[in-house]
């Protein structure tokens, strides 16, 4: 019995446990379900008074709203009343003014008529007036109009002509300042290129090594070959080369050659410069002296101091637009004996003096004088005849001349300065240079011909004496002046000639 018991026993524990269970599940629901018909009480509430909440903001909005549409009704309403009030004082004032401009019209046509009335009557008194002034003086009114035109057109070319003249007499009073101011800042601006390209000499070497050797220990054969020739010795980058510098060409000649010979002799060093600066100096000496004598043996001139042969030869080293100033002395010579013997003046004296009116540039001075008061005076002090110390100082005009070898001189130093290929100037571009020229000049109305003298530096012009006047040549010079600047390069400056004569011929029978 007691094993049924132990098997009654637990079953009615799991029994006892399941009521249990059961019941406070039950328990557990019904707390439950209360507390979800609280919540759902709650939420009914809740949302009652969130309602009610939503119901009066959006009662306030619309009366917010209608307020708003209410004010601005009433703006607008006030606004369209001012801007009628606007209209009608618009409507009345273009009412008044429509009847001020009705009765202006009124009044302008009043005055339309009147005026139709007098202009009518004017024009029949100046039918009248011109009817008389025709009869009394004999021209028609055509014709009287066509005279005061001229006579207008003269008198205003008149003054045109005397304000050109006044303000060309006011421009030649201040041109030669101008000029010289022209010049000076020409000069300052030009003046490192053209002394670089007359007074620089390269000398090349065999490498760079040797401008060490050149220069030596702290400077001392580069000071002594400068102190030597006088010149300035330049050592740059410029590879292999080294650039001499000097105004006297003579001198720069002399540094040239002494550093030529110490390169190919490779012994630098200031003993050995002294003495080939001394002989290379006196083998220039030499030259000069014997280039001098050369010229004068070519031209057959005699009895001339050492002092002038020296000067003479000293010319060999100078250049002037690329022409050899010694060999222009002797073309100088040459031409004044030609022309000397055509003429029938002395000959030998206008060969004498052509061939040492550059004499100046050769000799050795600082005076400030020029080339031509240097040679007078040396010339002078030569004891020269006084025809040829003329001839010297008044080859470039600096004195007037006084005899006629004197003017002999002028001529055949202009034809050696100026023939083709004298100075850098070839023979094509020489001859194409003077044909325009002259065709520029030809293209102009009342030209019969025109010449290019001077080398180019002259327009002569021959005018056609019918259809040009006087007035007219003076305008005529400056328009083909200005033309020629316009279409032209050229160097220097080109003189503009016209030239207007009357010719009268008759034949006597």
């Amino acid at each position: 019995m007691e094993w049924i018991f132990w098997i009654i026993l637990p079953l009615a524990g799991l029994f006892l446990g399941w009521t249990i269970r059961w019941l406070y599940a039950r328990f557990q629901l019904t707390a439950s379900e209360q507390r979800a018909e609280r919540v759902k009480q709650d939420a009914i509430k809740e949302a009652e008074a969130r309602k009610k909440e939503i119901l009066f903001e959006a009662k306030e909005q619309i009366i917010r709203e209608r307020n708003q549409q209410e004010r601005e009704t009433r703006e607008r309403r006030v606004e369209l009343q001012r801007y009628e009030r606007r209209v009608l004082q618009k409507e009345e004032t273009i009412d008044k003014k429509t009847a001020q401009i009705e009765k202006t019209e009124q009044v302008l046509a009043e005055r339309e008529r009147s005026f139709k009335t007098r202009d009518e009557a004017l024009n029949k008194e100046e039918e009248r007036y011109r009817a008389e002034l025709e009869r009394i003086s004999g021209l028609s009114a055509a014709e009287a109009k066509a005279l005061i035109i001229k006579d207008l057109e003269n008198e205003a070319k008149h003054d045109a002509q005397s304000l050109i003249n006044k303000i060309e007499q006011e421009a030649n009073l201040a041109g030669e300042k101008k000029a010289r101011d022209i010049l000076v800042t020409t000069i300052q601006r030009l003046a490192t290129e053209v002394t670089g390209d007359v007074t620089v000499t390269t000398v090349n070497l065999p490498n760079d090594e040797m401008k060490g050797r050149i220069i030596g220990r702290e400077g001392r054969n580069i000071r002594t070959l400068e102190t030597l020739t006088g010149v300035d010795i330049i050592i740059d980058d410029t590879p292999e080369a080294v650039v001499i510098s000097c105004f006297d060409p003579v001198r720069r000649e002399i540094a040239k050659i002494s550093l030529e010979r110490l390169i190919t002799d490779g012994r630098i060093h200031p003993a050995r410069i002294e003495e080939i600066v001394t002989k290379v100096s006196k083998d220039i000496s030499q030259k000069i002296f014997e280039e001098g004598e050369k010229v004068l043996f070519d031209l057959g001139i005699h009895n001339i101091s050492q002092d002038a042969i020296r000067a003479l030869g000293r010319l060999y080293f100078r250049s002037s637009y690329g022409q050899n100033v010694l060999y222009h002395s002797k073309e100088v010579a040459i031409i004044a004996g030609i022309l000397a013997a055509e003429i029938g003046c002395n000959r030998d004296l206008a060969k004498r003096a052509a061939l040492l009116h550059d004499v100046g540039k050769g000799v050795e001075s600082d005076s400030d004088l020029n080339h031509a008061e240097i040679g007078m005076e040396m010339v002078r002090k030569m004891g020269e005849d006084a025809r040829i110390i003329n001839a010297v100082g008044s080859h470039h005009n600096d004195i007037e001349p006084s005899c006629v070898e004197s003017v002999l001189v002028q001529i055949a130093d202009a034809i050696s300065a100026a023939r083709p290929g004298a100075r850098r100037e070839t023979l094509d571009n020489y001859i194409k240079r003077l044909e325009n020229l002259e065709n520029i000049a030809t293209g102009f109305i009342g030209v019969d011909k025109a010449f290019a003298i001077q080398a180019g530096r002259e327009l002569r012009i021959l005018v056609n004496n019918d259809s040009i006047s006087e007035d007219q040549s003076k305008d005529l010079a400056k328009q083909i002046a200005k033309k020629i600047e316009s279409d032209l390069r050229y160097p220097g400056r080109i003189k503009v000639t016209i030239i207007r004569e009357i010719r009268i011929v008759e034949y006597a029978r």
